[in-house]
């Protein structure tokens, strides 16, 4: 069996996890909508503010996934929790283990930061990673409505429009 490493992600591997963003876009027929750089996502990791983080997946050395996670606040539990912006493993990797490594090397980091949650979201379609959450134990919250701001829609909002 190969091994399954699940660490950190450094300024070293900023090119790596292009290249996975980039297959993450391409998987779910978003490729277009991929207007960042390597440079803006090296600044937002590991600049002087970090906005995210990421591990990155390694099967027997090799880059085989990442998830990228950043920190919001439940003002009910009064805790912080980590919200998974992304988790992609790639077609190759897939079904060795890889996406519930990253899951539980995510939920330990979580309870070590004392987080009262571990929340993502998921596309509608993607009917295999909500069969892999729901086995997990994830609950799916069809309750909430996601609702974003972006583009000319923020830009005027911002504007007083």
């Amino acid at each position: 069996m190969t091994q399954i490493q699940i660490r950190p992600a450094q300024p070293a591997d900023v090119a790596t996890l292009w290249k996975l963003v980039k297959a993450l876009a391409e998987y779910e027929k978003l490729s277009h909508e991929v207007t960042g750089t390597p440079e803006a996502l090296e600044r937002h990791l590991f600049g002087p503010r970090p906005y995210a983080e990421a591990v990155l997946a390694l099967s027997g050395g090799e880059p085989a996934g990442f998830a990228l996670y950043f920190y919001n606040f439940s003002t009910f539990l009064m805790k912080p929790g980590i919200y998974l912006e992304d988790l992609f493993v790639l077609p190759e990797y897939r079904r060795q283990g890889i996406g519930r490594a990253i899951f539980q090397y995510l939920a330990r980091y979580a309870l070590e930061q004392d987080c009262g949650r571990f929340e993502w979201s998921v596309l509608d379609w993607n009917e295999p990673a909500i069969r892999f959450y729901q086995q997990m134990g994830a609950e799916l919250k069809e309750e909430w409505t996601g609702c974003r701001l972006s583009g000319e829609a923020l830009e005027g909002l911002a504007r007083g429009g």
